[in-house]
């Protein structure tokens, strides 16, 4: 049986982290062309470095398969203030989530789901969010299965 483990990203396993974030990246850039850039270049990857390096506001989790890095999430920590409209608001955003094509629906998205909810729940968040695109099918299935439920919709008219 698979051996999946979860936990918090070692600096030595950020490179391994980016070249799925890039997997993930190609996936969002052949689904908005006109929106994402293709390519993923040093910005992208020095940003992983810079949120590992704030561990206040952000997480990067990995999940092992038999001690191979196979999937992951970057989390941040979002104490929003009150605004003119809303009530202040606390919640773990997860912002970006992948896991590699040759370890999927062998359980690995589900092991990260499930180690974000202890997470959040340790860290004293009573929800996660996040937002994923239309075009990506396999991921709002997955989100749904898991659990998650539409709250907001953002919507476009080309002009």
């Amino acid at each position: 049986m698979t051996q999946i483990t979860v936990r918090p990203a070692k600096r030595e396993e950020l490179d391994r982290v980016n070249a799925l974030r890039r997997m993930v990246n190609d996936l969002h850039v052949a689904g908005r062309p006109a929106h994402f850039k293709p390519g993923f270049g040093e910005p992208l990857k020095s940003h992983l470095f810079q949120q590992f390096d704030d561990p206040d506001r952000f997480g990067v989790l990995v999940a092992l398969v038999d001690g191979e890095v196979a999937g992951f999430a970057t989390v941040q920590y979002i104490h929003r203030p009150e605004g003119p409209y809303t009530l202040p608001l606390d919640f773990y955003h997860v912002e970006e989530f992948g896991v590699d094509a040759a370890h999927r629906r062998k359980g690995v998205a589900t092991a990260l789901t499930a180690y974000m909810k202890e997470d959040a729940r340790a860290r004293g968040f009573h929800r996660l969010d996040l937002d994923v695109w239309s075009f990506n099918d396999d991921a709002l299935a997955f989100y749904e299965a898991a659990g998650f439920t539409t709250y907001r919709r953002y919507m476009e008219l080309e002009v």
